[in-house]
């Protein structure tokens, strides 16, 4: 008896022991990471909250970028601001030579999500916009990992090149398409980025393409009573093609998606418009999918003009690619999650979060703040979009998710937007500032690990020739038109 208890007090302690060995531990140099970005964290929050409560949209982020490139540039970073023709787009870089390591920073809000902090629909100026998908703590975040990595270039403990990159404009125009055309990664050997959400994941999963264009129809105006046999409606034209698209929906593949936003369809009941507007937007999991649905939304505007006997105009907006996923980069960033392990919330906090799960109708579960396995990539993602796809085509890209509001929430609402004003938000932007530059950290102290993230990015790209999908300058003074 005494024989098999020694037997198995060894098993136990060898099985212990095994489990002792499998868990890592933090190297000095990434201490040291993590002592920089809490060095920074009071700043950081502060430049999220200001960033916040200005809620600045689509190429209007002039106070937000300033807030950034300041910052940047207070902690010793060359700032370059206005690149690529917009003046609310920014790169601030350190160090010299290769590897070069980059990092993503958003700030626009979108419309008419203003919030409180508050758990229950509360605006803060009725009708204001608000960030409705985090870009306040998206900003923040990167900045504060580029920081972190430009303290140990210049303490010498690493070599080589980091840029933050300010850009503007993801939630409505896709600004890094043209700071992509400028050549602004030409130089990069790896990209980072991440996005609010509500779990930790390190991202290897694909987006979905995306192309806006604009339809307008041209007719004659006339007295709708008096004389209507002189008008022809644009307003009809306009009506007849959304009807179009509607019965179209029927015969496009399950992975394709179609929205229209009418922004003009005339202006007095008594008056045959002559003039209508509606912005198109059509997705799919692939751009090659995604072109001939657009190809056929943009013929289906010719048969309603000539329907209602009006002219009519196509324009391009601007398109993006799905993101190029990387799964050795994944792996990775997959590493420094399971070193910093899950995020902890207060009593107060899980509260909040259920509250808000009860506002929107969400089982009140709170958060989901676990450290998963790296999934599997899927061929056929759903989701959104956004333009980090036309960088992850020009560059290696390694994506990151990190939990600031509860499970279930509604995106692209005012829900997000209360979580990432207060306490919540603060704990997922200094969490992903820590991953990110963790993860920065080991690229710049391993150039295989370099070598195979940019291997997979020219495997995956294949022989695929990448096409800008807009057509002229950034529509700074668009305005919505």
């Amino acid at each position: 008896m005494k024989l098999k208890f020694y037997i198995v007090l060894a098993l136990c302690f060898t099985i212990s022991m095994s489990f002792a060995q499998k868990k890592k531990k933090m190297s000095k140099s990434k201490k040291a990471i993590i002592a920089s970005v809490e060095k920074h964290k009071e700043n950081l929050i502060k430049i999220s909250d200001d960033i916040w409560a200005l809620a600045e949209t689509a190429f209007e982020e002039h106070e937000s970028a300033k807030i950034l490139a300041d910052y940047a540039e207070s902690q010793g970073m060359t700032v370059e601001r206005g690149v690529a023709g917009m003046p609310t787009a920014f790169v601030a870089s350190y160090g010299s030579g290769k590897p070069v390591i980059s990092v993503l920073g958003e700030f626009d809000a979108l419309p008419g999500l203003s919030q409180k902090t508050t758990p229950d629909k509360n605006p803060l100026k009725e009708g204001a916009a608000g960030h409705g998908c985090g870009h306040n703590m998206f900003g923040a975040a990167s900045l504060g990992a580029a920081l972190a990595i430009k303290e140990q270039i210049e303490a010498g403990t690493i070599k080589g090149t980091v840029k933050f990159f300010g850009t503007p404009s993801e939630e409505k125009y896709f600004g890094k398409i043209w700071m992509v055309q400028a050549g602004l990664w030409d130089d990069v050997d790896v990209n980072i980025s991440w996005h609010p959400s509500s779990s930790i994941e390190a991202d290897v999963q694909s987006t979905l393409a995306l192309i806006d264009f604009k339809v307008e129809f041209f007719g004659q105006a006339a007295h709708a009573s008096g004389d209507p046999w002189n008008g022809r409606s644009a307003s009809d034209a306009l009506e007849l093609y959304t009807a179009g698209i509607n019965y179209y929906r029927e015969h496009v593949k399950p992975t394709v998606r179609m929205h229209y936003h009418i922004q003009d369809g005339g202006q007095v009941v008594n008056v045959v418009p002559d003039y209508s507007r509606v912005w198109m937007r059509v997705r799919d999991t692939k751009r090659s999918g995604m072109k001939p649905v657009y190809e056929r939304a943009m013929a289906m505007a010719e048969g309603a003009a000539i329907l209602a006997n009006v002219d009519y105009k196509v324009s391009l907006i601007s398109g993006i690619y799905e993101v190029l996923p990387n799964r050795e980069g994944g792996k990775i960033m997959q590493s420094n999650l399971e070193l910093l392990g899950n995020i902890n919330y207060t009593d107060e906090e899980i509260a909040f979060g259920k509250n808000i799960q009860k506002a929107t109708g969400k089982p009140e579960i709170g958060f989901d703040s676990t450290i998963k396995p790296l999934r599997e990539t899927q061929e056929h993602p759903g989701g959104g979009s956004t333009d980090v796809g036309d960088v992850s085509w020009n560059v290696a890209n390694i994506n990151l998710g990190v939990t600031v509001a509860p499970k279930d929430t509604p995106w692209h609402s005012w829900a997000v937007v209360a979580c990432g004003g207060m306490s919540i938000g603060h704990k997922g932007m200094i969490y992903a500032t820590k991953a990110m530059s963790m993860t920065m950290l080991d690229l710049f102290e391993n150039p295989d690990l370099v070598a195979k993230v940019k291997a997979e990015y020219v495997h995956r790209k294949g022989d695929v020739v990448y096409e800008p999908m807009i057509d002229g300058p950034p529509p700074i003074d668009a305005k919505g038109n």
